[in-house]
């Protein structure tokens, strides 16, 4: 267990630069950038900046999941 504690703030580190990176992909594929971003208006940038965290937790859980259901395979074939 003590390893997984040790590994746990760099996969913490790594998933963060990971939800950053969706986020941009997001902004990118609605015609932004995280300057662009800035100047619309607050309304209107909150909602996106929503969506783009929305976009990124629904990436990021099937990140999680495929290398859970990969975690599964390769152990079941240690066994």
């Amino acid at each position: 267990m003590d390893s997984d504690r040790s590994d746990s703030p760099r996969m913490q580190d790594k998933y963060a630069q990971l939800e950053r990176a969706l986020i941009d992909e997001f902004l990118r594929i609605n015609g932004y950038d995280s300057h662009t971003v800035l100047t619309l208006p607050e309304e209107k940038r909150i909602a996106l900046l929503t969506h783009a965290a929305e976009y990124a937790a629904v990436k990021l859980t099937e990140v999680e999941a495929r290398a859970h259901y990969l975690h599964e395979i390769h152990g079941a074939k240690g066994e």
